[in-house]
């Protein structure tokens, strides 16, 4: 029946499992967090999600948020199913379109809020609405929002109103800062609004990244130096401009965007400001008559030309005094300007012709005072255009420096350029991307090949605005490989695997190797190049932190001391050789290396290697890499984190370490139980014992240190203590100190004993036990007290004090005959710490003599006869003693007849009080006994005190006829109980002869 039902189950599973086994799983994400926003900025987070069986079907979602000071409840938002899905405090905010939800496609959206506010931080969860009939998957996404002030300032002490002179020089400052926590980026810019335009112009800029950008109107001026932007100390951006312009009227400020970097590390600005705005007033300037005489004119050989041909651009410059006077001469195509020799005769290229320069196609010279030559060899059609010349005049200073003039262009002269028949095209693959340390390859496509062909790879940064081609490698029309300078070094191949095609490979590339690359095509009739086609394209080098990702998790992180941690350093993105370290920060500043995994699986241990093991999981995306805390203690808690480096060039690039994951390691529950007496009574003055004893289950290496507390009007005070290793610390007061003592017993037991305890020993004692472990590092550690409180009463007993000399009311002796008083305490003789003083009185027959103190022994034990002339021969006969706790004895040794009379006897109760005084407590006496001594020898009562002597005699007696009448019981019992003898035999003898000891003959 057993094997039934579990056949039905598991045909019931796979019933259930089979027409699911082909679905997809659904996976909900939404935009990575924290993000961090602005106070007053808008907010934006996507969310998707992906998986349903009908991709087609559009999702419905739903937008909550949990709030930072109450995490707790989750407040609906918005829906895009439902207009009344949120809560009060956003229903007018969604109503008015504040706060929007609104389909990307049908499976993504896009959550947005115009204006956030301070309430609007927290966590934000993206739901999907289930639209199948099971559930498999996850169906929501999270992400943090943090929102922070606005602390962008940006600022500007120039006049708001400028007037300048055409030519004159201008200088601008601006200062932009920003106080935000969180690392940001800025990006400056100085921008020029004209009169009658609706959009502001970049002068110069400064991006994120600080890369320098002059914008479209000035390139020129940029390149020529006469548009400057400088970052002076931390805040202060300058704008120099060397010779305005008539167009530069207009407003000028500056413009700052503060940018912050998101998780998914993409770029997000946050705040932007603006500066007041400057009112730059240009006015034209009258020309010198100096300036009228310079004349620039521009001439050519040929004005239509034919691909492949050579255009040669002659510029002269003329003047008063020209062989005196320094000049710089530029060739422009309508404002790309080719090339510029400087007043010393050196020469600077355009970025957009820098690397035909490099492959010799243009060159520029000075011929003389006055004329200038630029060649371009072979042109192209893209070359067809205006060009003209530009010449500023130089003057030079005393200290070598040169001021440039205003310039003065040339006529414009037209140049075309028309197909020469050569169907020469080269084309290559648009925006390549490739990972740092990977392998960059280009291919150039020609067409239209008819001669030899060469080809140069060119190189240009697109970090900085100025930035020219530089030669990469260049392969010859004979086949001549030809490595620049700067990639000697590298791994660097150019071929032409086929007739139309030529490839560039450059190994292990870097973040550095970004920018354009270049591939120039020419082609050759014999020695002469015939024609030149280039194409370029972006490559993108994405840096290691950028498709190799750390991240670090555990699925138990808390564990109580003793468990086993599992943390998970997942690395994921293509495999490459990496360096991986795992480190532990147990306190803010020191961070602790663990161990070092190489690549080649060696591992170097630099801390404690004892409870730590390693292991390396390969996945299909990425590779996890555990570290195992077997047996964990308070030593492994902290915050670990790993960090891995990537072996590229030969050299290790440190990437961006993993997120800090915190292990926590937790004491176990404290299972101990303390059992004691909840109320205990005292006298005063007697010792007292307090037991407070261990009835839970210790562990293996369970150690106890214990703490008594005296606990008055709400205070509690230390008396002692006892560490785990048995090492007694008193308290501070000395005095009690003195009367206190603990020992351990067996169970564990604690008993605290207070001697001679005071009234004010009264109180509660709390028994405070600490149980002690041992962890797997034989470190030892605490856990939560647990404490038992026992209240202390200390009373004063009553001073019930009473004596009795009744059995000796009257007493007659001898003369001669020793004499014995006694006096009996009947009540409050056994209480401890009461100390007696008794004194005995005597009253003659008489009347000389009444109530005189004979003897007194006080209670502190000296003995005193009281002087009286009256009594001073019996004194020197007396003797006083104590026999017992509660009796005194007077002796009158030698009675004479002069000693009869009264005798009285008086006991006072003391007691020491915590100063150490003697208080009396109790009184009383007892008697009178009249004695009488007889001198003729008359009846003489027995002294009393030997009462006691008879008694026990008599006692004696008593037992042992007792012991008689018992042996002859047993007797009679057992001659009845014998079948050897006859009723009426003598008890007291038989008549069987008595045999005879053996004797040494026998």
């Amino acid at each position: 029946m057993r094997c039934s039902l579990h056949s039905l189950w598991m045909a019931s599973f796979l019933f259930y499992l089979l027409p699911h086994c082909g679905e997809a799983k659904v996976h909900t994400e939404a935009q990575a967090g924290p993000l961090y926003r602005v106070l007053g900025s808008p907010l934006s987070i996507s969310c998707n999600v992906s998986g349903f069986s009908n991709k087609f079907t559009q999702q419905n979602f739903e937008f909550r948020i949990k709030k930072p000071e109450n995490p707790a409840i989750e407040i609906n938002i918005i829906s895009t199913s439902d207009q009344n899905f949120a809560y009060a405090m956003y229903t007018q905010r969604v109503k008015s379109s504040e706060i929007t939800l609104k389909h990307l496609s049908s499976n993504s959206v896009l959550f947005e809020i115009r204006s956030l506010q301070k309430s609007d931080e927290g966590e934000y969860d993206c739901s999907v609405i289930n639209s199948e009939s099971v559930y498999q998957g996850t169906y929501s996404a999270k992400t943090t929002v943090k929102v922070i002030d606005n602390s962008l300032s940006v600022s500007s002490s120039d006049s708001t109103s400028l007037r300048y002179n055409e030519g004159d020089a201008l200088t601008l400052t601006c200062q932009a800062s920003s106080n935000t926590i969180q690392h940001t980026h800025l990006s400056f810019a100085w921008l020029l609004h004209k009169g009658g335009e609706d959009n502001a112009q970049p002068i110069i800029s400064l991006d994120r990244d600080f890369t320098l950008s002059p914008g479209h109107d000035f390139e020129g001026r940029h390149q020529a130096g006469l548009i400057r932007l400088d970052k002076m100390g931390e805040a202060t951006y300058r704008l120099q401009m060397a010779q305005l312009e008539l167009s530069d009227q207009g407003r000028i400020y500056c413009h700052a965007q503060e940018w912050i970097q998101d998780p998914d590390r993409s770029w997000y600005s946050i705040a932007q400001k603006d500066a007041q705005k400057t009112m730059l007033n240009v006015t034209a300037r009258e020309v010198a008559p100096d300036t009228l005489s310079l004349v620039v004119r521009i001439s050519t050989q040929q004005t239509a030309l034919q691909e492949g041909q050579e255009l040669s651009l002659s510029c002269n410059v003329d003047t008063q005094n020209v062989e005196k006077r320094f000049f710089s001469v530029a060739w422009l195509r309508g404002s790309v300007e080719l090339a510029r020799i400087g007043p010393t005769g050196v020469l600077s290229v355009g970025s957009e012709y820098s690397g035909r320069e490099k492959q010799g196609e243009l060159r520029a010279v000075r011929m003389g005072d006055r004329d200038y030559l630029l060649i371009m060899q072979p042109v192209r059609i893209e070359d067809e255009g205006k060009y003209f010349c530009r010449a500023w005049p130089q003057d030079r200073g005393q200290d070598g420096g040169f001021t440039q003039g205003a310039a003065q262009d040339s006529s414009p002269q037209p140049i075309s350029i028309s197909a020469n028949g050569s169907r020469l095209s080269v084309e290559m693959q648009r925006d390549v991307s490739v990972n740092e340390g990977d392998r960059l390859r280009l291919t150039c496509k020609v067409d239209g090949i008819k001669g030899q062909l060469s080809v140069t790879w060119q190189h240009k940064s697109t970090s900085t605005s100025t930035a020219s081609f530089t030669n990469v490698v260049s392969l010859s029309q004979e086949g001549v490989l030809e490595i620049d300078k700067k990639f000697v070094s590298r791994k660097v191949r150019a071929t032409r695997p086929a007739t139309d095609s030529f490839t560039l490979e450059l190994d292990e590339v870097t973040p550095s190797d970004s920018g354009v690359y270049q591939c120039a095509v020419s082609e050759w009739n014999t020695n002469s190049k015939t024609n030149s086609q280039s194409q370029t394209t972006s490559v993108t080098v994405a840096p290691t932190e950028s498709f190799v990702k750390v991240n670090l998790i555990s699925r138990n992180n808390v564990v109580t001391v003793g468990g086993d941690v599992e943390l998970i350093c997942r690395v994921k993105g293509p495999r490459v050789p990496i360096t991986l370290t795992w480190s532990l920060r147990r306190d803010v500043s020191a961070v602790d290396t663990i161990l070092t995994m190489y690549s080649d699986g060696s591992i170097s241990w630099s801390g404690e290697q004892q409870g730590y093991q390693v292991k390396v999981q390969n996945k299909s995306t990425e590779v996890a890499h555990y570290l195992l805390i077997n047996g964990a203690s308070h030593r492994e808690a902290g915050s670990y984190q790993c960090s891995v480096s990537v072996f590229l060039e030969n050299a290790h690039k440190k990437l961006p370490p993993s997120n800090l994951l915190a292990v926590m390691v937790q004491n176990p529950a404290s299972k101990l139980r303390l059992t004691s007496s909840p109320n205990v009574t005292t006298n005063l003055n007697s010792d007292v014992e307090i037991k407070c004893s261990v009835t839970s289950e210790p562990f293996a290496s369970s150690r106890y240190a214990v703490t008594w507390l005296h606990q008055q009007s709400a205070v509690n005070k230390t008396m002692l203590s006892s560490d785990g290793d048995a090492l007694v610390t008193f308290g501070t007061d000395v005095e009690l100190s003195n009367r206190l003592s603990m020992r351990r017993t067996k169970g564990p037991s604690f008993e605290l004993t207070i001697r001679q305890a005071q009234i004010s020993d009264r109180g509660s004692y709390i028994c405070e036990v600490v149980e002690w472990l041992q962890d797997p590092r034989g470190d030892w550690y605490q856990l939560s007290p647990v404490s038992k409180i026992t209240e202390l009463k200390v009373i004063e007993p009553a001073n019930d004090l009473r004596l009795d000399m009744k059995e000796q009311q009257q007493l007659i002796s001898r003369e001669g005959d020793e004499v014995e008083l006694k006096c009996n305490i009947i009540s409050g003789a056994s209480i401890p710490f009461f100390f007696y003083k008794v004194t005995w009185f005597y009253t003659g027959n008489s009347s000389s003599v009444t109530n005189v103190p004979l003897v007194e022994l006080d209670h502190t034990g000296l003995l005193r006869y009281p002087e009286n002339q009256a009594t001073t021969g019996l004194q020197g006969r007396l003797r006083l003693s104590r026999p017992s706790q509660s009796s005194f004895c007077l002796r009158i040794q030698r009675a004479h007849e002069g000693d009869s009379g009264t005798y009285r006897c008086q006991v006072e109760q003391y007691q020491l009080d915590q100063e150490g005084h003697w208080q009396q407590k109790a009184l009383d006496s007892a008697g009178p006994i009249a004695v009488t001594i007889n001198v003729d020898g008359g009846a003489v009562s027995e002294p009393q005190c030997k009462l006691g002597t008879w008694i026990g005699i008599f006692l004696v007696l008593v037992i042992c006829l007792l012991v008689v009448i018992f042996l002859l019981v047993l007797k009679i019992c057992w001659s009845k109980s014998s079948g050897g003898k006859k009723s009426g035999e003598s008890l007291w003898a038989e008549k069987v002869p008595l045999e005879t000891k053996p004797g040494a003959e026998d």
